[in-house]
């Protein structure tokens, strides 16, 4: 009976997350109960929990997990100051002159946030909140609206410097810049396959996706020349310093994001954009959700010890590495496993949950190094594959959240279809392909 205590660890755990207790406290919660009821009753080894002060200061001592913080400031200052809100109104004028445009530029502006944000729930309400009065105020169908906005929204889950990559890199104990480079490529695919999609539907049912109308336009094309420049070279610099920094090896990701964070900081007062609501705004998000991960990052420690103390991870690695198919076993368990949860749970919570129980398995199976990067990009894509798939999936709660009454939740569903496709053929061509990943890595 003994042997299969880890089983109910790991049910206790999930039946705590699936009655609306926070992932953090439930993971802290059940691994104490379990701890103590172990040491009580003789069969838990104590030295387990004593390690836990040791792997607490190891947390907090830990550079890369300090990148977080400062990429979460670095998006949300952009965000809050009106700089994406210009980004937008720019690039519908520039591409809003033909069927589909505004969608087109919905697809390109929410590449470039993701890559200024890394937070895919701040990137989909955003963008819902500055595109959707938009797109519908031009007679866009509302299926293709919400469709375009939840599929850009979470390109913020790929396109680096993703606090996702940054939280994956930390728990795989990989170098942070390796899945950034590793991501870059699959990142760009996928915004280019969004974007020949929505124009794809625009072309076959320009209805759904018309111009935006003459008296809309502005007034010569001289005027918009120079409006995109002073609107779109500042933020795409921003990001391309700090991409570029970390890429050729100058700064490391923690160094980088202090200076995006600057960076933006520095925008937002050149375009006297910089309030003290949107300071006070920007540091309270970038509170909230440093501290979400932290407190999951503390209770998935004492969660991990436990489990180990009660011999759970050399059972799950053993399962994992004789699964039928070998390698290909442990990736379709991997990404089914990941793709499910993905409807219930957020990726910090799996990342902390699941992911220090697959990657033993698969470095024992001889991953390491450039295949390693792959095998956690091709995780994240999964992920963002969940993120967007119905009737769980988180972006569209993200983007009903901030959508009209008039427009049901089945339309938003509707819409995502299409999308879904393109994610599960850009994740197709990852694992089909694993050189679009390791490519990029020195």
């Amino acid at each position: 009976m003994l042997e299969w205590l880890w089983l109910v660890l790991f049910a206790a755990t999930f039946a705590l997350i699936f009655l609306g207790y926070p992932v953090a406290f439930s993971l802290g919660g059940a691994a104490v109960i379990f701890g103590g009821l172990g040491i009580h009753c003789g069969f838990f080894p104590p030295a387990y929990l004593e390690l836990f002060p040791e792997r607490l200061f190891g947390v907090m001592s830990n550079q890369v997990l300090l990148a977080v913080p400062f990429f979460i400031f670095m998006g949300t200052l952009l965000q809050r100051s009106g700089l994406a809100e210009d980004l937008l109104r720019t690039m519908a004028q520039l591409f809003g002159r033909r069927p589909g445009g505004l969608a087109l530029s919905v697809v390109l502006v929410g590449s470039l946030l993701a890559a200024a944000t890394g937070v895919v729930g701040a990137s989909v309400v955003s963008m819902g909140l500055i595109s959707l009065p938009i797109m519908l105020r031009y007679g866009y169908a509302p299926t293709l609206a919400t469709g375009t906005i939840c599929a850009s929204g979470t390109l913020g889950q790929i396109i680096p410097p993703s606090i996702v990559l940054v939280v994956l890199a930390d728990q795989m104990g990989e170098s942070v810049g390796d899945l950034f480079r590793g991501a870059l490529l699959p990142g760009i695919l996928l915004a280019a396959l969004l974007a020949v999609t929505v124009m794809l539907i625009a072309h076959f049912k320009p209805s759904s996706a018309p111009p935006i109308p003459k008296e809309d336009r502005p007034a010569s094309r001289a005027d918009l020349l120079r409006q995109t420049v002073r609107v779109m070279i500042p933020p795409l610099m921003l990001v391309l310093i700090v991409l570029g920094s970390i890429f050729a090896g100058i700064a490391t990701p923690t160094e980088a994001g202090a200076l995006g964070a600057l960076g933006a900081f520095v925008l937002a007062s050149l375009r006297g954009r910089m309030s003290r609501s949107a300071l006070n705004g920007t540091a309270q998000e970038t509170l909230r959700l440093s501290t979400m991960v932290m407190f999951l990052l503390i209770g998935s420690t004492a969660f991990t010890l436990v489990l180990r103390g009660l011999g759970g991870d050399r059972e799950i690695e053993h399962l994992l590495t004789n699964l039928p198919g070998g390698l290909i076993g442990l990736l379709i368990a991997a990404n089914l496993t990941v793709f499910i949860l993905g409807f219930f749970i957020d990726f910090f919570e799996i990342a902390f949950i699941v992911l220090p129980l697959f990657v033993p398995a698969a470095r024992s199976m001889g991953l390491e190094g450039p295949e390693m990067v792959w095998f956690g990009v091709m995780l994240a894509m999964n992920l963002q594959t969940s993120f967007l798939t119905p009737p769980f999936g988180f972006s569209l709660f993200y983007l009903r959240s901030v959508t009209p009454k008039s427009i049901p939740t089945s339309q938003i569903y509707r819409g995502i279809v299409p999308f879904i496709g393109v994610q599960l053929l850009t994740l197709g061509l990852v694992i089909a392909f694993p050189e679009l990943v390791t490519s990029m890595i020195n």
